[in-house]
């Protein structure tokens, strides 16, 4: 799959929704619906700001279960992800936390949505919910079985984590490419909101710019307006971006459209 040729444009920036706490999680505040506003809201407000794509992320459900999670946690993401497609025309991709990419690949198939984050989508990471492990062989599969036309996005060194093993970032994203199939990878920082080693996006997309058939590589993580240009200029292909986006520039909050204005002009007209 081309994943850039899912979004109109050069150098997509995807803007986060960061869903509250669904059912069944400890935050959950008992009121679906305002769930479902909150969602449709964020949404509407990144694609009225000039956002090329939308990830929809259950953030909220912390702790997060390590790799599956419960039927209900996904009926929930896909009523979400199905009213969120249906209200925006941008690509919308699904992000189930920790780590469940079956679930993902499975909402996106039956809601219309483009593509999925993977956070270990190879390889092991140690994490708060312990080790976790990729399944690319299960995820890649899943995708032939079910007819799924849904972009994988794995993330490499991801976020809020710790490689297991010496392997480079370099090798890794090779390897989410090369032998795991994905269409796209994330090189992110430390946490979230944290920034993105420059060092670290020029690395992975010189790697990947140089086979034979090219690999878009997204920033994910500390994308601001300061920061937006130099990591086009690094070689990234696109951004994700979240805390940045967001009234006060705090993750838990809704998305301000002056703010994504502000990212979406910088990344025309760069400082």
């Amino acid at each position: 799959m081309k994943l850039l040729e899912q979004f109109d444009g050069d150098r997509p920036i995807i803007g986060m929704v960061h869903l509250p706490a669904l059912p069944g999680s400890p935050g959950f505040d008992g009121d679906r619906d305002a769930i479902r506003s909150r969602a449709l809201d964020d949404a509407r407000t990144l694609e009225a700001g000039g956002i090329d794509g939308i990830i929809l992320e259950n953030f909220g459900d912390a702790p997060f279960y390590p790799e599956t999670v419960p039927t209900h946690v996904v009926a929930e993401m896909t009523a979400h992800t199905n009213a969120v497609t249906d209200a925006v025309d941008v690509p919308v991709g699904v992000n189930v936390l920790r780590n469940d990419a079956e679930a993902a690949v499975s909402i996106a198939a039956a809601t219309g949505a483009s593509f999925v984050r993977v956070n270990v989508h190879i390889g092991a990471a140690a994490t708060d919910q312990g080790v976790l492990e990729g399944k690319a062989h299960e995820t890649i599969r899943l995708r032939e079985q079910i007819d799924a036309d849904v972009g994988i996005l794995a993330d490499v060194h991801v976020k809020h984590a710790t490689p297991v093993g010496e392997t480079s970032i370099e090798q890794v994203a090779l390897e989410a490419t090369e032998r795991g199939l994905a269409d796209g990878v994330i090189v992110s920082g430390a946490g979230t909101g944290v920034e993105t080693q420059l060092e670290d996006i020029e690395r992975v997309s010189d790697t990947l710019g140089e086979l034979e058939d090219p690999v878009p590589v997204f920033v994910g993580s500390g994308v601001t307006a300061e920061t937006i240009s130099d990591c086009f200029e690094e070689g990234s292909s696109g951004v994700i971006v979240g805390t940045a986006l967001k009234e006060g520039k705090e993750t838990t909050n809704r998305v301000s459209r002056e703010q994504v204005e502000t990212i979406v002009e910088t990344r025309r007209d760069p400082q």
